[in-house]
């Protein structure tokens, strides 16, 4: 179970985020995503640079293109 959130690039791996907008669970058949699409798209459109796989997953659910 991850949590997706936002983070300066700064920060500690598990150290402080600025925003929680979303969950992932990869242990559900099919996996899980509850994703705050309305945030993720702010974050994405104000320059935050997505993992791979957090991009993957806003390309599952139609965040980017």
């Amino acid at each position: 179970f991850y949590s997706i959130v936002i983070a300066d690039v700064r920060a500690p791996r598990d150290g402080k985020f600025t925003e929680k907008i979303g969950t992932y669970n990869p242990n559900t058949n099919p996996a899980t995503v509850d994703l705050n699409f309305d945030r993720a798209l702010y974050w994405v459109e104000t320059g935050a640079q997505p993992t791979d796989t957090v991009k993957a997953l806003l390309k599952k659910n139609g965040v980017i293109e």
